[in-house]
């Protein structure tokens, strides 16, 4: 079996297992302890701190694993994005106090202190920009470092900013996008991949599937035959709607269309104002284009 390295804890495994039991892998595990568990019959789950996924999976301890981007890219080992699962996005930035003059990166005078928990990621950032600064590595609360005199910018996770703000803060420049990825090992695809790629192959395609059919609809209704160009406008779908012959049914034909979720009040009004009749909406597992 196949081993994938899970986070342990947390909104990131929360969502990890949604995911998962959405794609029809749910997590069956002995006891709420246990560190191992199995995913359907062919993946094993290893349940680990998210900060140790990339060297789990780099080290060949787990073919796969799930964490963010941000922590792939602090640990410099060599891995491969596989997916973007698309939850847990946030961005590492650069933040300045509010009354520190500074507001884009030239305003950063040499040698200024930045305290981080990402240090790797913080020192590449800064020789990129040709920027010579003193890191100050610290393991959390970091947004109180400058109000402390132990550092004169941070660089930390945002998600709406709203901390920053609150703490007397401002955004200067972002320098990671990061979200939760489905990693493995460099050398898993392509020449070279060791047995059970395409156990790998297949369960991206898996997760894929119901990433794809999040905030999407299936929309049917029976709509006037003679309306079928404005249908067309109303319900594009993804290669355009499905017609279908009612049986016995002249004026009417049946209408099928994928339509995204925020779009359906929209599309049922135009479609009612068409004259059709029977409109029926209902959730999608998995969807492939």
């Amino acid at each position: 079996m196949l081993k994938i390295a899970l986070p342990n804890k947390g909104r990131l495994a929360d969502d990890t297992r949604e995911l998962l039991e959405d794609a029809g892998l749910g997590v069956r595990i002995e006891s709420d302890r246990a560190l191992i568990a199995t995913l359907g019959s062919e993946y094993q789950a290893i349940f680990v701190r998210s900060q140790d996924i990339p060297e789990f999976v780099a080290d060949g301890a787990a073919d796969a694993g799930v964490t963010g981007w941000d922590l792939v890219a602090e640990s410099e080992r060599p891995l491969e994005q596989r997916l973007d699962l698309g939850f847990g996005r946030c961005r590492l930035v650069v933040a300045a106090r509010d009354d520190s003059g500074i507001g884009a990166m030239d305003d950063i005078p040499a040698g200024s202190r930045v305290a981080t928990v990402f240090p790797r990621i913080t020192r590449r950032f800064f020789e990129q920009c040709a920027k010579r600064v003193e890191l100050v590595p610290v393991s959390g609360a970091t947004e109180i470092a400058p109000h402390l005199g132990i550092a004169d910018l941070i660089v930390d996770l945002v998600s709406t900013g709203s901390t920053l703000k609150v703490n007397g803060l401002r955004e200067v420049v972002t320098v990671l996008e990061s979200s939760a990825r489905l990693v493995t090992r460099a050398r898993a695809s392509g020449v070279g991949s060791p047995p059970g790629n395409d156990a790998l192959n297949a369960l991206v395609i898996r997760l894929e599937s119901v990433i794809r059919a999040r905030g999407q609809r299936y929309v049917m209704a029976n709509v006037p035959r003679d309306s079928l160009e404005q249908v067309k406008r109303i319900v594009p779908g993804i290669n355009g709607p499905t017609v279908v012959d009612i049986l016995n049914e002249g004026r009417h034909v049946a209408v099928h269309a994928v339509v995204a979720a925020s779009a359906i009040d929209r599309t049922i009004a135009e479609l009612k104002a068409l004259g059709a009749e029977g409109i029926l909406v209902t959730r999608i597992e998995r969807l492939m284009p």
